[in-house]
């Protein structure tokens, strides 16, 4: 059984996995810092305050009075759909910002073999031009 989990573990798609979930995560606080840290100030700056619908909602009985919607549930049954709004939100700037990153890799992608393909090729090696002109002297023969 152990030498089969070494077989598993030495397997190289287990391995590219493991790097994907890390790279994946650390990615993941990227993102994160850039919508909470970069973008949401700024759209609650131009919103007044955000996009915070969490506190919607509609009571489905007679007996919720609360305002907020943790009062509200401690009360009776809500149908709470603020906070879908808000993460819905949430959802479309990460998508739109995760887009926004994807573009600027691949434009970045794209220049890289953009110079690679511009980039003068090696000058043949000495024995392939002494070859070449070994050709050129012996059809000037013929």
């Amino acid at each position: 059984m152990l030498n089969e989990f070494k077989e598993f573990i030495a397997r190289g798609n287990v391995m590219d996995l493991a790097v994907g979930v890390i790279i994946g995560a650390a990615f993941n606080k990227i993102v994160t810092s850039v919508v909470e840290d970069l973008v949401m100030p700024v759209v609650g700056a131009l919103t007044g305050g955000g996009f915070d619908f969490s506190n919607y909602f509609l009571p489905l009985s007679a007996n919720v009075t609360a305002t907020s919607l943790a009062a509200a549930r401690q009360q009776g049954a809500v149908f709470a759909y603020g906070n879908f709004i808000t993460v819905f939100i949430n959802f479309l700037i990460l998508a739109w910002i995760i887009f926004l990153m994807i573009k600027a890799v691949n434009r970045m992608r794209a220049s890289i073999e953009k110079k690679k393909d511009e980039a003068p090729a090696a000058p043949p090696p000495e024995d392939i031009l002494l070859l070449g002109e070994i050709r050129d002297l012996l059809k000037q023969r013929a």
